[in-house]
């Protein structure tokens, strides 16, 4: 079974100026509270490693997701696309842009896209100042997104502003269906607003979850596995999120969940790889 890990941050260059490795006791200590072991790769800082980890877990792919955020950190575009090219075939870069100069992003968009990202990743409530998803200044963003056909990751869950008032899912919807031809992955997916993202998601056939470090024994579990292998078996991507989560436990842990084969399949890989516009 082919297993594409949708987030995954590597040891590298801007990376590791990102709050993922310059805070390590932090990350280690929500990895063993997700009941996980931190990764050799991350407490490390080891790019060999995380290949090793990968090949080890049957991870044919991952997703580099690089961010222009405040208090996160952020990852030139130029460190994704040099990471994803010294190991070809195992990696996918996604960009990301500037969404506080509406001009910059849309040149930013079709420089990624003509460089070989295959989408990009926005993080509205993590800026120096924090928007909400459904500011109207990122319109023009999503409109020129939604004419090009260029895939957007939204930071929408767990950490993903000053307080838990950025991840409500009702901004989300609103965009969803202002833009009903955006391909829309919610990074995080939406947690701790479980019920309320998947409603969203149940309405809006242009959003994919994607929860990542927030399904693995976390509250809200028993709802997304249901989606998962239920209504939204063709909308709900596997990811990691590593360095949050080591990328061979995680795997482990997702391989016992209770789910039909056929399902768990589009999880591991069809999904991300329609999301991506890469599906054959």
């Amino acid at each position: 079974m082919k297993v594409i890990d949708f987030r995954i941050r590597p040891p590298f260059k801007g990376f590791l100026d990102t709050v993922m490795y310059s805070q390590p006791e932090r990350r280690d200590r929500f990895t063993r509270q997700l009941g996980l072991t931190p990764s050799a790769a991350a407490t490390e800082k080891s790019c060999d490693l995380l290949l090793n980890e990968m090949d080890a877990a049957g991870i044919d792919m991952g997703v580099v997701v690089g961010r222009k955020s405040g208090f996160l950190g952020s990852v030139p575009n130029t460190d994704v696309m040099e990471f994803v090219q010294a190991y070809p075939g195992r990696f996918l870069g996604v960009a990301s842009v500037d969404i506080t100069e509406r001009k910059t992003a849309i040149r930013e968009i079709d420089a990624a896209v003509m460089s070989g990202f295959k989408a990009i990743n926005i993080e509205p409530g993590a800026q120096p100042v924090p928007m909400e998803i459904d500011d109207r200044r990122l319109y023009p963003i999503y409109a020129h997104c939604e004419d090009k056909g260029v895939p957007v990751i939204i930071l929408a869950g767990g950490n993903a502003g000053p307080d838990i008032g950025s991840t409500v899912p009702i901004a989300l919807d609103r965009v969803l269906a202002d833009f009903s031809n955006l391909k829309v992955v919610a990074a995080h997916g939406g947690w701790p607003w479980v019920h309320q993202v998947l409603h969203v998601a149940f309405r809006r056939p242009n959003l994919y979850l994607s929860p990542d470090m927030y399904f693995v024994n976390m509250p809200g579990m028993a709802d997304y596995l249901k989606a998962a292998d239920g209504f939204l078996a063709e909308r709900f991507i596997y990811a990691s999120s590593f360095p949050l989560c080591p990328v061979k436990g995680y795997l482990d842990w997702f391989k016992t969940l209770p789910m039909k084969p056929e399902n768990k399949e589009r999880v591991l890989s069809r999904n991300a790889l329609e999301f991506l516009n890469l599906a054959r």
